[in-house]
């Protein structure tokens, strides 16, 4: 692929309202549940509504729901960039693989953003969008000052969790590495709590253990992000990508 170039996008939307929350019972299916008590007459009934409520988590999936801007604070949830200049915002995010360039200049293109891209001094990527007004709401929930950092109310979905895998999702067997961005501790436990509420829970990688990151492992979690960000996007490797496991 090239190492510099600009995608081609026509067309702005506005900054739409941010996706639903997750509600009580999908969360709850975060929690590992407990085996039944065969002689609780309640057991079956509640089997049912913890299988509903793990259901109800596909709702967010990255395939249930159309792209929005307000997705790019999966970006942002990783090691994504954003700044303001005037009335205008932008998004930048380093990334260390040129599928990963197609794959998100592709996803932003489809919410309407034009994207360049340009080699970095180590070899990789930096992808920015074009100065937008419809992304400055974005950066006004983002920004403290200079200081960048996940607002209080910030959740997960299928979309923003598949920017964020797109841009800094790593395999490490056995689990996977969502990377971060240079946040302080406190945004990383907004980040680790809103892994959590859509059941993809992640261990805390240090910067000294080779983070930071949040390492996401166990099958069940494992299915549940594959479930969540979608089918591979073609440019992406089979190995980078997680499997919707039986």
């Amino acid at each position: 692929m090239p190492l510099k170039g600009s995608g081609d996008t026509s067309g702005a939307e506005l900054l739409p309202t941010l996706f639903p929350m997750p509600d009580a019972a999908a969360a709850a299916s975060a929690t590992p549940a407990t085996p039944a008590d065969p002689s609780d007459p309640a057991a079956p009934a509640r089997r049912m509504a913890a299988e509903e409520a793990g259901k109800q988590l596909v709702f967010f999936g990255a395939e249930t729901a159309e792209p929005t801007l307000a997705d790019l604070a999966g970006l942002l949830a990783g090691p994504a960039e954003v700044v303001r200049m005037g009335g205008t915002a932008r998004v930048s995010v380093v990334v260390d693989a040129a599928w990963r360039v197609h794959v998100l200049v592709a996803e932003l293109a489809q919410r309407g953003l034009a994207a360049s891209w340009e080699p970095t001094e180590d070899e990789r990527h930096a992808v920015r969008t074009s100065y937008a007004r419809t992304l400055k709401p974005l950066a006004a929930a983002w920004l403290r000052g200079e200081a960048q950092r996940p607002p209080a109310n910030f959740h997960l979905n299928g979309r923003r969790l598949r920017l964020w895998l797109a841009a800094a999702g790593t395999p490490e067997p056995p689990g996977l590495l969502l990377r971060l961005g240079p946040v302080d501790e406190e945004g990383r436990a907004v980040v680790g709590r809103a892994l959590a509420a859509v059941g993809v829970a992640g261990d805390l990688v240090t910067a000294e253990a080779g983070g930071p990151a949040y390492l996401i492992t166990g099958r069940r979690r494992l299915r549940r992000l594959a479930e969540m960000v979608g089918d591979r996007p073609p440019a992406a490797p089979e190995t980078a990508w997680p499997t919707r496991l039986p």
